[in-house]
């Protein structure tokens, strides 16, 4: 795989954080500054959506750091997500209070209705918003840790990760349909009211969340562009071109892919948390593994290992995915599909492959215009009979 200089990923990267955070900015004023009857309002719903997209190009820039620059094909984030969707998910829940249908202070509604006596274990704490945002980020990056300190210290690569991946989405999502788990069930966790004391369902509440969310997908680029700019990175890009000869030479391979397995989840994690309040529903469904296939060709369809390219593949293939099964519900499956293989045939690298390209090749047009430039001056001196420390010497005697 051919690897994007760091200098024009950063370049990329700055551009589509200024982009997201002045966009986002234009997107509110024009929900919460113009009226409902002007032409350029934007509905607090449409606000909400691009929210909903935000996250899940978050979701989409962590896989592809993880598997753009690590090598690893993982099909099973969508658990990540969705473990840091239910950890967000178990503190609205705990906002809700008496307000319930059962009107019950300390207990869901499912779990009353369930003829539970007290909150699990696992539930205390989550009344707090800072201990629920802790385990946004500690529960999916812990679980990522102990899968893959087992799989990469037993050197599970390839095809086979995959599966195992995908194989551990699927066992979490029949644990999370279970009743007993304390999840909610198959209905899962709902009818949010409050967060930080706010309304859910205000203009002004959908605002701060979908900034807040722009913000996060800012701020998760920037760690990438950190770690991939890095020795870290770069020794990350060994790894994943030739594995076996990097740990021929004495790189600790699986400590590489464990950091950033890890780091990645936690990504994962804080996109469903930021999920969950802007569409007001965490279900077992999103575990399921066809959710983690489709992040990947969101990766694929924007273009794996340039980062700025997860982005704009999860936001487009994520709005077609809203127009077409509001349209034509029947055709999505198909139409995703022929695009995933009109990409691999004909965008190989995505569709933001073609722009780095393009601009590769005038960096290197310009170098080898500098490269000829510099011969050409060297021959003309060479013509004048004079050597290059002679030139030299007469540049400093000049310069003094």
């Amino acid at each position: 795989m051919t690897t994007i200089s760091p200098t024009l990923l950063t370049r990329f990267a700055v551009g589509a954080i200024a982009i997201l955070l002045v966009g986002s900015l234009v997107v509110i004023y024009l929900n919460l500054g113009l009226p409902a009857d002007h032409a350029w309002h934007v509905p607090t719903y449409v606000m909400s959506l691009m929210g909903k997209y935000l996250a899940f190009a978050l979701l989409a820039l962590s896989i592809d750091l993880v598997w753009g620059f690590g090598g690893i094909l993982t099909l099973g984030h969508g658990a990540f997500f969705a473990l840091g969707g239910y950890a967000m998910g178990m503190y609205l829940m705990r906002q809700i209070g008496d307000r319930g249908v059962y009107a019950n202070p300390l207990l869901p509604d499912f779990m009353v209705f369930l003829n539970w006596d007290s909150l699990p274990w696992y539930w205390l704490g989550f009344d707090s918003f800072w201990f629920a945002a802790a385990m946004v980020i500690l529960v999916p990056g812990l679980l990522a840790f102990v899968f893959g300190w087992l799989a990469f210290r037993s050197r599970v690569t390839g095809v086979y990760l995959s599966i195992i991946t995908q194989a551990m989405t699927f066992a979490l999502m029949l644990a999370f349909f279970r009743n007993e788990m304390g999840f909610g069930g198959n209905n899962g966790l709902t009818d949010f009211k409050d967060i930080l004391g706010f309304n859910i369902q205000s203009a002004e509440t959908r605002a701060a969340l979908f900034f807040a969310t722009a913000l996060a997908v800012s701020l998760g680029l920037l760690l990438c562009i950190w770690m991939v700019r890095s020795r870290f990175g770069q020794a990350l890009v060994a790894v994943r071109d030739a594995e076996a000869r990097a740990r021929f030479i004495g790189y600790r391979v699986e400590h590489y892919k464990l950091i950033v397995w890890t780091v990645s989840a936690a990504m994962a994690g804080v996109a469903g948390a930021l999920y969950v309040p802007q569409v007001g529903i965490i279900n077992p469904s999103e575990f399921a593994p066809g959710n983690s296939i489709e992040a990947v060709i969101w990766v694929a369809v924007g273009g794996r290992g340039t980062l700025v390219g997860s982005i704009v593949g999860a936001v487009l293939v994520n709005f077609g995915k809203t127009y077409f099964t509001g349209a034509f519900p029947e055709l999505w499956l198909f139409v995703l599909g022929a695009l995933f293989v009109v990409v691999t045939i004909f965008l190989p690298r995505g569709i933001m492959g073609p722009f780095f390209g393009m601009i590769d090749r005038r960096r290197q047009r310009r170098l080898a215009a500098e490269q000829s430039e510099s011969a050409a001056r060297a021959s003309a001196r060479r013509e004048a009979g004079i050597e290059p420390d002679d030139a030299a010497t007469a540049g400093q005697g000049a310069a003094q």
